[in-house]
């Protein structure tokens, strides 16, 4: 099984070697044909507190690391 790799932005940078990074994702409703964005926050490894609010990053998933933390983060992506 591979692993599952997803881009999101930093919103949080508050806990020692953790960031919080909110993926967004748009989906259609069945009945409505309404575009929704539905969000979803992971709570991501930093180990050396590298990350700022506001970065784009790409997450990989990991073995578990604690009770909510199974995402490590693989590199920083540039938006331009």
């Amino acid at each position: 099984m591979a692993t599952k790799e997803i881009i999101g932005r930093v919103i949080s940078n508050k806990m020692n070697k953790t960031i919080t990074v909110a993926i967004n994702n748009k989906i259609s409703h069945k009945k409505y044909n309404k575009i929704l964005s539905r969000t979803k926050k992971y709570y991501v490894h930093d180990e050396n507190n590298d990350y700022l609010v506001g970065d784009i990053v790409k997450i990989k998933e990991t073995r578990p690391i604690s009770k909510t933390k199974c995402w490590i983060v693989i590199d920083k992506l540039n938006p331009f």
